[in-house]
């Protein structure tokens, strides 16, 4: 029965510290660029805080070249969130390979 106890003890404090380190991925934000012309940056929630386009790019007049640079840096930023999140979550998790996680 101690065991037990102590088991639920650790569980709990891992559940405070997962949640600790979601907000502070939320929080942070990951810039993803592409073709040094389009810069997207993302919440760690995924939530698009900004898009940036340099004014070379326009000039152009190729908006489905820009379309596809945009998703492109949108994807890159995205990247950069989620691998932040394994680093992050997955050393809390000890490679448990918990789903969501």
């Amino acid at each position: 029965m101690k065991n037990l106890n102590q088991l639920m003890k650790q569980a709990q404090q891992m559940q405070t510290r997962m949640a600790e380190l979601q907000r502070e991925l939320a929080e942070t934000p990951f810039t993803g660029e592409a073709g040094g012309v389009v810069q997207v940056t993302l919440s760690g929630a995924q939530e698009l805080l900004a898009v940036k386009i340099a004014p070379a790019a326009l000039t152009d007049g190729d908006a489905e070249l820009l379309e596809d640079l945009i998703t492109a840096a949108f994807r890159a930023a995205q990247a950069e969130a989620r691998r932040a999140s394994e680093e992050k979550l997955g050393g809390l998790t000890g490679g448990l390979g918990l789903p969501g996680l």
